[in-house]
This record gives structure tokens, C-alpha cells and sequence, in this order.
């Protein structure tokens, strides 16, 4: 531990060191989690609204109001800096104004906010600015499992101590451990990330015994999982089920809203983009100085995106108005509509649109690609720089891999095994019912997450639907004619974050070992977004014909084709409703 975090913590110590006056205490614990730049309630293209931080003001001054400010703490568990017209605007564009997301955590009370995975993504020059001007605010940017490679030192804050409700509140931040999973190398640099089992424990028995605290707090920027420790990714449950002297864990990551307790421990999870807010009550008795027992209540808000505070309206006026004319300049004419859910049918003008801006921007072979929106469209018409969002919401770039034509064959194997249903289950999508109460959802959707279901352009191929992995896939050649050879070497374009191994479709679908990524990688380019802009600013009007231009794609389908397109006609509407 630092010098500098020892003297801040003996100083928050001694100047609580008197404890808690007899009786009931109870502490409100209001939390958001992956708020993915939902910063304004109006839309940039129409007179739509839509949730955000002005909604969840009105929300936690309600509680506020009703609890009273000082038995009351607000905490975010991360993924604020993407997602958004407006992130993207004030990460990349205009660099010289002061952020707003600093000022917009400020206005609203926030105590802490953690660092989450996206908000790395947006790169040092961005969430170094962020960390910077959140601290001069008097909020922590908190990850305490993120370390300096040259001296092993935390690069962020570990936690901060609080006085609300008359007592000493010791609040941990974690952020995603799997990082390298998801990320390019140079977002990442000069870091490591710590697994948070048994870190975490480690950290909290540490402090305990030095403030002495009457509650604690862990928020992590992790998701749920199963609660098996099988999971880097996602170990909220695990935190939960195994920690202790913690009183709240905090989740996120994950988009799913959730609350639970038991006698000793309680979880929040929030969902994402500023649709509800997590609200956890802990009642503390204390007797003679000492606590002598603990009760807990969670429970979630939602959050009216029409209920805003118009104070807060006001003062950040400016800026989306500075947004919204940034993001409406045309930029190019559509044919017809694009709506993103068709690529899950099959080959689609929305994944195609895609693949062409890959191979275009990159020279590459073969270019892979996922649906990143679920449920977006695209209207015909005038393009406008708003609509990029729809196509591609992620600030991701584009990477090219050296890979083998038979390691390209299992990343195609693993990708359709996550997107289609084992033979024989009644489906052709792999799609579940959830009546999950974790998840607070009910209906259908993909038991595995859609950004994952790649596709491959720059070669011709099927994908047989009844039969099992493994044996799905059959290449019959390149989309110039060529043959395919899994003996060869190509050239593949893909996302950032794929080649990070993200998704584990690499690693566990082509065979490439996590340390090798790197050596394989033959090419950087921008971001993939300002790749689309500059595709469409290179060819202004998008028509059918170009979205499908077998020579330059290739082509793939499902097949036997009758059952495949009945199967997933029905499982469409399983997930989507009737058209």
C-alpha cells in the first residue's frame, strides 16, 4: 500500500474515530451502471426522448428528498464514456472543451464512479482526462485490481471512506479483470488487470482492520455470471456468494437488471442506459458504540425518461445542442431501408454494408463482422452522421490477423455454434426462454450474445443447420473464384475487439493461443466507424445492388434452405413479435 493512500486513510479515520450514536441507522445505497453516454433525454434526430441522467436526477433527488442527502450514497459501476453521439463527440472530436461527463457527475451528486471496460476502450488520452477531472470534483475514478507494469502501483484508487447516515461507509472499485479479452493493446498500455478472486477479499480484510469501518461497499465493474468462479468475465455472484465483512457487492457489466439479499449481504445491479436505479437500505443497530445487527431491503426504480430535472436540462443545454448539429450533417443517400435484425437470417444488407468497408478499408481477404446493434434501422433516404451509431454503436477499430484457411473454418464453426441451436432442440436459432427473476425479463432471446454471431465475407459458403459444430460449415471458394485452401494463409479483417480475442471465438474457435494474437496481427487501422463515414462520404449512394455484390463478398446461406428459413422465420418471431 501507498504512503500517500496510508496517510489518507489514518486520516479518515481519526476523524470519525468517535462511533455511531446508539440506535437505528439506515443508509440508502442508490447505484447506475453502464449508462453508455445516456446523458441527454432528447433525441438528435426527430422530437423523440429517451432515458438518461436527466431522468435518473429526478429520480435520486425523490429518494434524496424522502431519505434524507445524508444517509445517502451515489455510486456508478462504469461503462460511461461510450455508446452515445455524445461520447464519441467529446472523446474524439472536440478534445479542447471540458468533458461534460465529469461536470454531469458533479451536478448530480455522485460520490464514486468505477472504471468499466468501454471506458478503457475510449483510450488513455480519454479516460486519463476523465480520471483527472473527476478527481478535481472530488469523485474518485475507482479500480483497485488495475496495476502500473513498471512498478506495480495502482493506477487508479482503490476506494474512498464516507460519513452518511452517521456512519463510516468504506466503498472498494473494481473494474473488468478479462480487459485483454475485449481490448487492443494500446488502450491497455502500461497496465495489468488483477483477477478480483481473491483480491478483493485481500483488499476489504486489509482495510477493515485499519478504518474500522460500520459499512462496506464493494462495486465492481463485472457481471453477474453463475456464480461458479467459471467466469473472468462475470463474477458478481461469486463476489457475492463468497465474500466477507461486505454488506454491499455491485455489479454490472452485463445489462441485466438485478437485486437479491440475504442476512448478511446484498446485491445491486442496475441494467444498463439509465433505465432504473438500484436502491439498497441497510439498517444498522448499534448499541453502546458497537453495531449489533444489520437489516437489508433492495428493490429497483425505474426511471421515467419523461421526468426529468429541468435544472439540470438547462445547464447542459449547450452541449447537446453542439451534439445534435454535429451528428445531422448529411452524409450520404440510402435506397432502402436497412433493419439490423435481418442479420441474424442470414446474409443482410446491414452485415454486408459492414464487410465491404473492411475489405475496402483494409485490402484484406476475407472480412468477419457481427450484427452490433440487436434491433435498429436504418431509413431509407438521407444519411446522416446520427445513423452511424445505428450501424456501428461501438468505438472499436479495425484489425487485420494472418490466418490459416482451416483456422478460419473453426472460427466460422464457433460462431454459428453460438448462433444457431443444437439439431433436433425444436429451433434453428439458439434462442431461450427467460423467466430468469436474476434478469427481471420474461420472453425470448439469444442464449448467447448477438455481437458474437459473426459471419465471413470474401469466400462462398453454407452453413447446414442440422448438423451439429464441427460439421456446419463447408467453403467452397473464394468470392474472386478462387479456390479456398485451409493449408493457406489469408489476410482477415475484424474488429479490435475480436482480435483481442474477444468472445473467445479466436481462441477457442480457430485455435490460436491468446499470447500468439499478437504476432498475428499484420495490420491497424482507424476506428470502424470513421471507416463507414468515409466508405459512404466515398460512395453517397447505398443501394442494393453494392450490398450485395457477390464478386467483391462472396455469398453464404443456410441450408437445407426450406428448413432453415421456416425454422427461423418462426424463431424471429419468437424473439421480434409478427412483423
Amino acid at each position: 500500500m501507498k504512503t500517500g493512500h496510508l496517510t489518507l486513510l489514518l486520516a479518515a479515520f481519526f476523524a470519525s474515530a468517535c462511533g455511531p450514536r446508539a440506535g437505528e441507522h439506515t443508509l440508502t445505497i442508490l447505484t447506475t451502471d453502464d449508462v453508455h453516454g445516456a446523458w441527454f433525454d432528447s433525441t438528435y434526430v426527430g422530437e423523440g426522448t429517451k432515458p438518461s441522467l436527466f431522468a435518473v436526477k429526478y429520480v435520486i433527488d425523490s429518494v434524496r428528498k424522502a431519505d434524507g442527502p445524508e444517509n445517502v450514497l451515489l455510486l456508478d459501476a462504469g461503462d460511461c464514456l461510450q455508446g452515445d453521439n455524445a461520447t464519441y463527440y467529446y472523446n474524439f472530436v472536440d478534445t479542447l472543451s471540458p468533458h461534460p461527463f465529469p461536470r454531469l457527475m458533479a451536478y448530480m451528486g455522485y460520490d464514486a464512479v468505477v472504471v468499466g471496460n468501454h471506458d478503457i476502450e475510449a483510450g488513455h488520452k480519454v479516460y486519463d482526462r476523465v480520471a483527472r477531472d473527476l478527481g478535481a470534483e472530488g469523485i474518485p475514478f475507482l479500480a483497485g485490481n488495475v496495476v502500473r507494469e513498471d512498478d506495480g502501483s495502482l493506477y487508479f484508487p482503490l476506494y474512498k471512506v464516507f460519513k452518511r447516515a452517521g456512519l463510516k461507509v468504506l466503498v472498494l472499485g473494481y473494474t473488468n479483470p478479462n480487459m485483454r479479452a475485449w481490448l487492443s493493446s494500446e488502450a491497455l498500455a502500461g497496465q495489468r488487470f488483477l483477477d478480483l478472486l481473491p483480491l478483493v477479499q485481500h483488499d476489504v480484510d486489509s482495510l477493515r482492520a485499519i478504518v474500522k469501518p460500520h459499512v462496506v461497499v464493494v462495486a465492481t465493474h463485472s457481471g453477474m455470471g453463475d456464480g461458479d468462479g467459471s467466469s473472468l468475465e462475470s463474477q458478481g455472484l461469486d463476489l457475492y456468494r463468497s465474500l466477507r465483512g461486505v454488506d454491499f457487492v455491485i455489479c454490472s457489466h452485463d445489462h441485466r437488471q438485478a437485486v437479491m439479499c440475504n442476512d448478511s449481504i446484498a446485491l445491486l445491479n442496475g441494467g444498463s442506459r439509465a433505465r432504473y436505479v438500484t436502491d439498497g437500505k441497510l439498517t444498522v443497530t448499534v448499541k453502546k458504540g458497537k453495531v449489533a445487527g444489520k437489516s437489508f431491503g433492495v428493490s429497483l426504480l425505474r426511471v421515467d425518461k419523461d421526468r426529468t430535472d429541468p435544472g439540470m436540462k438547462a445547464a447542459f443545454r449547450k452541449e447537446y445542442e453542439t451534439v445534435k448539429a454535429f451528428t445531422n450533417r448529411k452524409i450520404g443517400t440510402l435506397e432502402k431501408d436497412i433493419r439490423t435484425r435481418e442479420a441474424f437470417t442470414g446474409m443482410s444488407d446491414y452485415t454486408n454494408l459492414v464487410h465491404l468497408v473492411q475489405l475496402e478499408g483494409s485490402g484484406a481477404d476475407i472480412s468477419i463482422a457481427a450484427p452490433l446493434t440487436y434491433n435498429g434501422t436504418i431509413h431509407a433516404g438521407d444519411l446522416v452522421f446520427n445513423d452511424l451509431f445505428t450501424i456501428y454503436p461501438y468505438e472499436n477499430q479495425l484489425f487485420t490477423l494472418s490466418m490459416s484457411g482451416r483456422e478460419i473454418k473453426g472460427f466460422l464453426e464457433y460462431s454459428y455454434d453460438l448462433w444457431l441451436a443444437d439439431p433436433g432442440t425444436g429451433h434453428v436459432l439458439g434462442i431461450v426462454p427467460r423467466n430468469d427473476e436474476r434478469y427481471q425479463q420474461a420472453g425470448w432471446s439469444f442464449d448467447e450474445r448477438s455481437y458474437n454471431f459473426d459471419s465471413a465475407a470474401g469466400i462462398n459458403y453454407t452453413v447446414d443447420v442440422s448438423k451439429p459444430m464441427g460439421r456446419r460449415i463447408s467453403i467452397s471458394g473464394m468470392a474472386d473464384g478462387s479456390a479456398f485452401d485451409e493449408g493457406k494463409d489469408y489476410v482477415v479483417a475484424m474488429t479490435s475487439y475480436r482480435a483481442s480475442g474477444g468472445g473467445d471465438t479466436i481462441i477457442e474457435g480457430a485455435g490460436i493461443a491468446h499470447d500468439e494474437i499478437d504476432s498475428r496481427i499484420v495490420g491497424r487501422y482507424k476506428e470502424i466507424r470513421d471507416m463507414v463515414y468515409d466508405y459512404i462520404a466515398g460512395h453517397p449512394d447505398i443501394d442494393s445492388e453494392m450490398l450485395f455484390d457477390k464478386a467483391a463478398l462472396g455469398e453464404w446461406k443456410f441450408i437445407p434452405e426450406k428448413k432453415a428459413r421456416e425454422g427461423i422465420e418462426k424463431d424471429m418471431e419468437l424473439l421480434f413479435g409478427r412483423r
